[in-house]
């Protein structure tokens, strides 16, 4: 057996011991009685609380830990076999190698890749979610290919440069899908304010592009996107002539891109803001597919004015102005065990 595969498959058997031993009713009833003993005494250090942060997490019924997946995806079959892996794997001498900012990054992109999957945005291994690292170096995180949405942590991200060139392989041995990163590439060349790129294919989304009307303002949503932009499919993204028509499609300021008869792209200048208005994408092309169907066609249709929706006062609808923060961490929240919110995400140490 190669060394490598020898280390995971080691690796494997490590997780799963612990995994038995957490789940242990003898280990469960000997971790509370040390913990009431403790507290009895009137010790209460900070490494007690820890200890009943993870008490409670464990003593959780699994229901009630996860929401429900609004549309499934592997982590929710994962997660209703209790077969989570933390998103915020850096631990110890793991970490260090990244600086702090790194690390939070690293955390984010791992948590929207499980939003990904939950949401039921994934493709199996396909389709990417990037983020910017650092702007003078041009560095970027991305997923290694042959991982699964729902197996993304945060030391398992692979660090490129802009011609997709590895830099650092994280904790894993694979490689990155250099076709796929070349939509991510090109964007990142032409918009210096992007520091985040979503990529994703469902369904909805493929029957809205694959509309010679486009995307419809019929709903709240799709008005919140601002100027959506198209580009015709070409097949395989490999030239770099496309490349440039991609940067001239997009424009300097849209946020929104529909891969005409392909997917569904956006953009942010932080990972809230990416995930944001690929939310808001999502369910507005699922909200257009929805309404021609029972209406029977798009004259059946009340347009909404996007003139009169823009002269509204911005507190009624607020865009970009911390309302996408407030949304990735509600749903990053969420993610991190419902009922348990406070304690699991002290744990993970992602916000």
């Amino acid at each position: 057996m190669a060394p490598d595969l020898r280390q995971d498959f080691n690796m494997m058997e490590q997780r799963k011991r612990v995994s038995m031993i957490l789940q242990s009713p003898a280990f469960c009833d000997e971790l509370e009685s040390l913990i009431q003993d403790q507290m009895k005494k009137g010790k209460t250090p900070t490494s007690l609380l820890a200890l009943q942060q993870i008490a409670d997490f464990m003593t959780t019924s699994v229901p009630t830990m996860y929401p429900a997946a609004p549309q499934g995806g592997m982590a929710a079959l994962n997660m209703s076999l209790g077969m989570v892996t933390p998103v915020n794997d850096l631990r110890g001498s793991d970490s260090i190698a990244y600086e702090k900012g790194e690390k939070l990054l690293r955390c984010k992109l791992a948590g929207f890749y499980r939003l990904a999957d939950l949401f039921g945005w994934s493709q199996l291994i396909y389709n990417h979610l990037t983020v910017r690292l650092n702007s003078e170096q041009e560095r970027f995180l991305i997923v290694p290919f042959g991982l699964l949405y729902s197996e993304v942590t945060a030391s398992s991200l692979v660090k490129i440069n802009l011609q997709g060139e590895i830099v650092d392989r994280g904790s894993t041995n694979l490689g990155v899908n250099q076709a796929g990163f070349t939509l991510h590439s090109a964007i990142y060349a032409a918009r210096p304010d992007v520091k985040c790129i979503v990529h994703i294919h469902t369904a909805a989304g493929a029957a809205v592009s694959a509309m010679k009307c486009g995307l419809l303002p019929i709903s709240p949503e799709a008005l919140s996107l601002g100027e959506v932009s198209y580009h015709d499919y070409h097949g395989i993204l490999v030239d770099d002539e496309e490349r440039v028509l991609i940067q001239k499609n997009l424009g300097p300021k849209s946020k929104v891109m529909i891969l005409r008869n392909h997917g569904l792209v956006s953009v942010g200048e932080t990972v809230e803001e990416a995930f944001y208005y690929i939310h808001n994408l999502v369910t507005a092309c699922e909200i257009q597919v929805r309404t021609l169907a029972s209406a029977g066609g798009p004259d059946n249709l009340i347009m909404l004015d996007p003139s009169k929706y823009k002269s509204r006062p911005r507190h009624l609808e607020p865009v970009g102005d911390g309302s996408d923060i407030a949304l990735f961490r509600t749903f990053c929240k969420r993610l991190c065990f419902n009922g348990a919110v406070n304690s699991i995400c002290s744990l993970f140490r992602i916000f």
